[in-house]
């Protein structure tokens, strides 16, 4: 076990200022390290064969006499056999694993982009999608984990375009729910698709049919018959041939 150095006060070990690591005294192995303008408690332990530094926090959000109280409890740990670093690693361990597979709404989208362009001949909607979700979907789902979204994320996209720009609101629901639908295959989410508009949605927000208004072309007055029909002579498609020829 290290010797327990001379027992500084908290006025001298506020004095500390210069890069190094000073023993503190009171526990043997404790000491303030200061390196790039951080002051950190560090403890120096004998584990076994192996000797390692614990970290008991910063300085001064620890006070001394709290880095000496929970340097005090790790000597104890180690004398009962425990190891005090093990269960930091399986910790760490843990969230290591835990971030491989937690994944934010907007790099699932930009992976989903990736992978289906391909299926699309026409760069033109790959734009499509890009510009619907950064617009609507994003600012409310785009730095959430896809893990976490549920109904009340997906109608806070949808809800405020839904009457108003019902047709745009609802391609951008079919988009978040393939894009969901994807994350789940991935294992990135598990559990229902929050955006599923069948059995769901429907139950919650108007129907598209009921909200979207039909707008009929204008009829052409009878007087200018004759040169539309000039017009659409000289238009090479097959549908204007056919509107000829039925006219005749």
């Amino acid at each position: 076990m290290p010797k327990i150095a001379k027992q500084l006060s908290d006025r001298a070990v506020a004095a500390l200022k210069a890069e190094g690591r000073y023993a503190v005294g009171g526990v043997a192995g404790l000491h303030l390290r200061i390196s790039a303008g951080h002051r950190g408690w560090v403890l120096r332990v004998q584990v076994g064969d192996k000797r390692k530094d614990i970290g008991l926090g910063a300085y001064p959000a620890v006070g001394l006499a709290e880095a000496r109280e929970r340097a005090w409890k790790l000597h104890e740990s180690i004398r009962e056999g425990h190891d005090p670093v093990a269960p930091r690693k399986h910790q760490r361990s843990i969230l290591q694993s835990q971030a491989a597979t937690e994944k934010t709404f907007q790099w699932c989208a930009e992976e989903f982009l990736k992978a289906k362009s391909s299926e699309w001949k026409n760069a033109k909607h790959h734009q499509q999608w890009e510009n619907t979700l950064a617009a609507y979907a994003m600012p409310y789902l785009g730095h959430l984990a896809v893990s976490v979204i549920d109904l009340p994320h997906v109608l806070s996209c949808l809800e405020p375009i839904w009457s108003s720009k019902n047709e745009t609101a609802s391609r951008l629901r079919g988009r978040v729910e393939s894009i969901l639908d994807w994350a789940s295959v991935r294992k990135y989410r598990s559990g229902e698709n929050p955006a599923r508009w069948k059995g769901h949605l429907d139950k919650v927000l108007a129907a598209p049919s009921k909200i979207q208004k039909v707008e009929h072309h204008r009829a052409i007055p009878v007087e200018e018959m004759p040169q539309f029909m000039q017009n659409l002579r000289t238009r090479p498609g097959i549908a204007a041939r056919r509107c000829c020829i039925n006219s005749v």
